[in-house]
């Protein structure tokens, strides 16, 4: 089976090329190549398909070549992945698998247009958040507030004011189990003047990551609403390097580096 790895800020992603749909990528298999010390190591997997192959998403054939297919690190499917689709485009685009710069993709969340900067960092539409009000996450002993936000998949990203980098995210934040009964990514952040956020996040199917590009959405969206501007271009500082996030009346968008850093054959097993 062919591999390549690739990251957007340090989240890093297996990526499974499978044009014609033809590989079984079990949960246990995918979790065995996102193991980092007996597997290759990553916060998840991009399956690589065409979209028309795929009965989940074949509704988005038309506008949508290639599909998406996100797993996360214990091998749960995920809706979007806001970095990971960053990636997937690098791929398709250093693979000569698109054609021009600015095209979209499927997911399960759906649709995503990307378009790869001159820079060559690669920005994307994330769509409209959607706030759906506040929840309460735990960690340790301190409960903090935050806001439910659905960017295709569900976000609670909290403002607070212990400094991030002190927090210990070694295990699941708590959270309402009534309110996210699938689960949640949960997005800790510090405001910092009035355009620039620094997070940390726990991932929902993968633990605490160096960066979360839907989660960073959501941090710039809570940030925004702190400061009762709903719109405005917001830096977010994560652990693995810098995003940058652009909120309109419309719409998100996410911008940042994805590269390629390797590539070879996959020798595990079910």
């Amino acid at each position: 089976m062919r591999f390549l790895k690739g990251h957007g800020t340090e989240n890093d992603f297996v990526i499974l090329p499978d044009p014609d749909g033809e590989l079984d990528v079990s949960a246990s298999l995918v979790a065995k190549i996102c193991d980092r010390r007996t597997g290759i190591g990553a916060d998840g997997v991009l399956r690589v398909v065409r979209t028309k192959q795929s009965h989940e998403v074949a509704g988005q054939a038309s506008a949508a070549e290639w599909f998406m297919d996100y797993r996360n690190a214990d091998g749960s499917m995920a809706e979007m992945c806001g970095n990971g689709v960053r990636v997937f485009a690098r791929y398709l685009i250093d693979a000569g698998l698109v054609e021009h710069s600015e095209f979209a993709v499927a997911t399960r969340g759906g649709l995503r247009k990307v378009r790869v900067e001159p820079n060559g960092d690669v920005t994307v539409d994330m769509g409209r958040p959607v706030v759906h009000g506040e929840s309460v996450a735990t960690v340790g002993c301190h409960e903090y507030t935050g806001l439910y936000i659905d960017m295709g998949n569900p976000h609670l990203a909290c403002a607070i004011g212990d400094p991030v980098a002190q927090l210990d995210l070694a295990h699941q934040p708590g959270f309402d189990t009534g309110v996210f009964p699938g689960g949640v990514n949960i997005e800790l952040f510090n405001p910092v003047g009035t355009s620039r956020a620094v997070m940390r996040v726990f991932e929902r199917g993968s633990g605490e990551t160096r960066s979360c590009g839907t989660g960073a959405v959501a941090t710039a969206v809570a940030a925004a609403s702190l400061s009762g501007d709903n719109t405005g271009t917001w830096t977010v500082e994560v652990a693995g390097g810098t995003l940058t996030v652009i909120l309109d009346e419309d719409t998100s968008y996410l911008s940042g580096p994805a590269v390629i850093v390797a590539s070879g054959e996959l020798m595990l097993a079910e």
